[in-house]
C-alpha cells in the first residue's frame, strides 16, 4: 500500500516548493493562469518549409553555424544566453552572435558570416504579459523554417528559451530536441566521510536548482516519472530504507509499499502506472512491481542471488537488470512479468546500472575492470558493446528523453582525511561525443532525466 508520511520535509517547506515544482499543468495553460500559449507565425512568402537535411553525424563533425540575436536587449538578450548556451553544449551547433531583428535576416550578411541558419525575434511585454515571436530561417534556400510566438508570464522566460531550443534542434537535425527538461539527483555536501545529501531537481542546464528534503537521513537513487509529476527515490529516514514518491504538485511524499526488507533501486513503467524495485530477502534481494493506483506488488525474481537496478524496455515487455546468479555481478534480460532471465554482457570484469534507452535500441551500464570504472552502451542482446568515458567512479546513468544524451556521475579519488574529493554530473553522446561537466550549486551524483517538458 502507499503510506502517507512526511519525515523528510515541513509542510511550510512543501507549500512554498509548490509553486516552482509545478510545470506539466503549465503549457497550453491560460496565460491568466501562469501558462505558457504558443501560436504559428506565417510566413512572410508563401513556400513549404524544408525537412532536415543535415544528420546529428555530420553535425558531429561540423556543427551547424547559427545566428541567434539578443531579440532586443533585457528579457531577450538573457533569452538568447540560455538559446545559445542550449545549442552550443549540444556541440552540434556553433552560435554566431548576431544584431536584433524582429524581420527577415539579410541572407547575404548571414552567408557572408558562413551561417546555415538564422533566427530572428522579439520580446515584449512584462510582468504577467510577455510575447515571444521566433522565426527560425534557412540563409541556403531564403525560407522561414518555423515562426511561432509565445505569450506567457515573465517568470517563464528561461523554460521559453529552452522551447524554443527544442524546435530549432528538431527542425534542424530532425529528432526532438531535450533542453524543455529538468533532472532529478542527489545533492552532497560536507566531508567525505560524512556528506549530508538531499534530493533535488535542476533545469537541464544546471539553472534554478532546488533541494526537496532537508538532508536529516541518507537519500538516494531519485527516479522521474514518464507520466506523472512524481520522483521515486530511497531515503533511510528514521533510519529504515525504503522507496518514496515524492509529488512535485504538492511537495508531498509517500512510502511505497512496506516491505520487511530494505526497498531500493526504484524505476517506473513506461506508463508510469507502476514502479520496480528491489527488497532483501535472506541474504538476497528479489525484483518486485507495485502498482501505483492500489498498492498491490507482484514479485518478479526468486533466484536466492541479489537481483537489483531493475529498468523497463520502453514498449514494457522487457526488463533489464544486474544479478550476481552467475556468481558475479552481470546483466540479464526477463520477461516483464518475470521468467527465464538471459544473460547479456560477457565482456570482461563486473556489470551494473542498466537502464534501457527511450529508443529502445541500446542499454547503458557501468563496468568495473581492472579498479577502473566505466561507463558504456550495448545492444539489448548484449552484441555491440562500446565504453564512452572512464574514470576513478563513473555511474548511474540516465538516459535523455531522445536517447541522444547520457548524464551521469562522475567521482574522484579522495586524499588524506577526504582531500580532493569531487562528485559531479558529467554529460556525454552515446558515441562518447562531448563529454562535459554539469555546474551544480555544490557536489551531485545520481541524476535522473525527466521526460520532455517534465
Amino acid at each position: 500500500m502507499l503510506m502517507s508520511t512526511r519525515p523528510l520535509i515541513s509542510d511550510q517547506d512543501a507549500d512554498a516548493l509548490v509553486g516552482a515544482l509545478r510545470r506539466r499543468t503549465l503549457l497550453g495553460a491560460s496565460v491568466a493562469a501562469g501558462g505558457i500559449m504558443a501560436t504559428p507565425l506565417a510566413a512572410f512568402a508563401a513556400s513549404a518549409a524544408p525537412e532536415a537535411e543535415i544528420t546529428v553525424d555530420q553535425a558531429r563533425t561540423a556543427p551547424i553555424p547559427i545566428i541567434i540575436p539578443d531579440f532586443g536587449g533585457g528579457l531577450g538578450q538573457q533569452m538568447a544566453e540560455v538559446l545559445t548556451n542550449d545549442l552550443n553544449n549540444t556541440g552540434l551547433f556553433k552560435v554566431i552572435p548576431g544584431a536584433s531583428t524582429a524581420a527577415k535576416p539579410d541572407f547575404a550578411t548571414a552567408k557572408g558570416l558562413g551561417a546555415h541558419a538564422q533566427v530572428t525575434g522579439s520580446v515584449a511585454g512584462s510582468g504577467a504579459s510577455v510575447r515571444v515571436e521566433i522565426r527560425l530561417w534557412d540563409v541556403l534556400t531564403q525560407q522561414q523554417i518555423q515562426g511561432t510566438a509565445y505569450t506567457t508570464s515573465a517568470a517563464n522566460w528561461r523554460r521559453i528559451a529552452h522551447i524554443v531550443g527544442d524546435v530549432i534542434y528538431e527542425r534542424m537535425l530532425g529528432e526532438k530536441g531535450y533542453f524543455d527538461t529538468r533532472i532529478a539527483f542527489i545533492s552532497r555536501s560536507g566531508p567525505r566521510g560524512h556528506q549530508r545529501t538531499r534530493l533535488a531537481i535542476m533545469d537541464q542546464d544546471g539553472a534554478n536548482a532546488r533541494m526537496l528534503t532537508a538532508g536529516n537521513w541518507l537519500t538516494l537513487t531519485p527516479r522521474f516519472s514518464p507520466a506523472k509529476d512524481q520522483i521515486a527515490f530511497m531515503s533511510y529516514a528514521n533510519n529504515r530504507p525504503r522507496v518514496y514518491l515524492f509529488d512535485l504538485n504538492t511537495g508531498r511524499q509517500q512510502i511505497l509499499g512496506d516491505f520487511q526488507g530494505i526497498s531500493f533501486a526504484p524505476r517506473f513503467s513506461p506508463d508510469g502506472r507502476s514502479v520496480l524495485l528491489s527488497v532483501t530477502r535472506n541474504g538476497g534481494s528479489d525484483l518486485y512491481s507495485v502498482d501505483l493506483a492500489s498498492g498491490a506488488r507482484r514479485q518478479l525474481t526468486a533466484s536466492g542471488a541479489i537481483d537489483t537496478s531493475p529498468c523497463y524496455s520502453p514498449d514494457s515487455s522487457k526488463i533489464v537488470f544486474n544479478s550476481d546468479r552467475g556468481g558475479s555481478p552481470q546483466l540479464y534480460i526477463m520477461p516483464a512479468g518475470g521468467g527465464t532471465a538471459q544473460r547479456i554482457s560477457y565482456g570482461q570484469g563486473t556489470y551494473g546500472s542498466p537502464v534501457w534507452s527511450p529508443r529502445g535500441d541500446l542499454i547503458a551500464f557501468t563496468r568495473i575492470a581492472g579498479g577502473m570504472f566505466s561507463l558504456g552502451v550495448m545492444q539489448p542482446d548484449g552484441s555491440g558493446e562500446r565504453i564512452m568515458t572512464e574514470g576513478f567512479t563513473v555511474e548511474s546513468p540516465s538516459f535523455c528523453p531522445n536517447g541522444r544524451v547520457l548524464a551521469y556521475c562522475r567521482q574522484s579519488r579522495a586524499g588524506a582525511g577526504g582531500s580532493g574529493f569531487s562528485s559531479t554530473i558529467g554529460m556525454v553522446d552515446i558515441t562518447g561525443f562531448n563529454d562535459r561537466v554539469l555546474p551544480t550549486p555544490e557536489g551531485a551524483s545520481d541524476p535522473a532525466w525527466s521526460p520532455l517538458n517534465g
